[in-house]
């Protein structure tokens, strides 16, 4: 029979995993994506103690991902699958050089052999502009949204609700009713109970969208509270109950008064909706880029912008404009051609002034 784990290995594997989570605050998928680098390694080598580690395991192992196929598409995995794998491999095997135990068998350098080649660093780490949607493409997406059972306008206000606010797909799952005020048209992202990005509590009031969001997702908040008469305790997005039919067959049940467990639920209902407008899919986050586009129009002053940033959750407007604001590629050729006329039409002009002025000069009257 085939190995399938090591013992040794999953005992220091944990304590590594722990080291991350507790001492590099590592967040869960970071921790998550380790993990899977590790699995990866280890079947590999057929689970071999990781005290027989050396550089010649590593360099195989690179060509051995270089060869591998992705299960779901079939196609080689992308470089940066491969750099992210092999990042993590090579930070594990430095860290397990220096622990009891370990390091007399491991040499520190040999792990250095993870390394990737320079080219392919540059292309698992170079910025793929991915524009967020159009104002336009969002509200047609609203407006074919059907809403006649309760899953489905829950469905409807979701989408409504990430553009009014900009929150980030893990606070939108975790958000409760008590968390937002329909009245000052403000959301509070309160990191003891909401997921937010470095656990910061910050509020967020609605962005100025088409009013027809807001329209959305206020009816959305009545219908909870006086319909289901659900407490402010209860989620803002509930998770779909599912429940065995008279088949003794699950089926859709309505909602429940439960926060999702994971965001994979919010991310399917994007699609669907996107799909049925007949536009490609864009992603909850990519909401955040079509609202930082519209705040580089909107705002008239450096003030009016960092209030738009912080109310993204930023603390520093430099994030907003680095980690957000690059110009996409038709605005630069938006932008580069409306220098180049403008250009044109000072050269044009400069010409017409030089030839006026030698014309008066040619006619000038003598003096008297």
């Amino acid at each position: 029979m085939a190995k399938t784990h090591n013992a040794e290995n999953e005992r220091i594997k944990r304590r590594y995993l722990a080291f991350l989570r507790n001492a590099r605050g590592q967040s869960e998928p970071t921790i998550d994506a380790v993990a899977k680098a590790l699995s990866r390694f280890e079947e590999y080598t057929g689970y071999k103690d990781f005290k027989t580690f050396r550089s010649e395991q590593a360099m195989a192992f690179k060509r051995h991902l270089a060869d591998k196929v992705a299960l779901r598409s079939g196609a080689p995995l992308s470089k940066a699958t491969v750099y992210s794998t092999l990042n993590a491999l090579r930070s594990f095997f430095q860290w397990l050089s220096e622990q009891p135990g370990y390091r007399r068998h491991l040499v520190y350098s040999d792990a250095d052999y993870f390394r990737s080649l320079a080219k392919d660093v540059r292309i698992a780490t170079a910025h793929r502009e991915r524009e967020g949607p159009t104002l336009e493409q969002i509200e047609r997406v609203v407006r074919t949204m059907p809403s006649s059972s309760e899953i489905e306008r829950r469905d409807r206000a979701l989408v409504a609700f990430t553009i009014l606010t900009g929150a980030r797909v893990h606070a939108v799952a975790s958000l409760k009713l008590k968390h937002i005020d329909v009245v000052k048209d403000v959301i509070l992202q309160d990191a003891r109970e909401v997921k937010t990005k470095g656990s910061k509590t910050f509020c967020t009031w609605f962005f100025p969208v088409d009013e027809v969001y807001r329209t959305i997702v206020v009816e959305w908040v009545e219908y909870l509270r006086s319909e289901k008469l659900w407490g402010l305790d209860d989620p803002l997005f509930p998770r779909t109950r599912v429940e065995p039919n008279a088949d003794r067959e699950f089926a859709v049940a309505g909602l429940a008064p439960e926060h999702w467990s994971s965001t994979s639920p919010i991310r399917s209902i994007f699609a669907t909706a996107f799909e049925r407008a007949g536009l490609p899919y864009y992603h909850p986050h990519s909401f955040r880029k079509t609202l930082v586009t519209l705040g580089e129009r909107r705002c008239q002053s450096p003030e009016e912008f960092k209030a738009w940033s912080q109310n993204l959750g930023h603390e520093h407007v430099l994030t907003t404009f680095i980690g957000y604001g690059a110009v996409s590629s038709r605005r630069q050729a938006e932008i580069m051609r409306d220098l180049r006329r403008s250009e044109t039409d000072t050269q044009a002009d400069e010409q017409l002034f030089r030839q006026l002025f030698e014309r008066m000069r040619r006619t000038k009257a003598p003096a008297s």
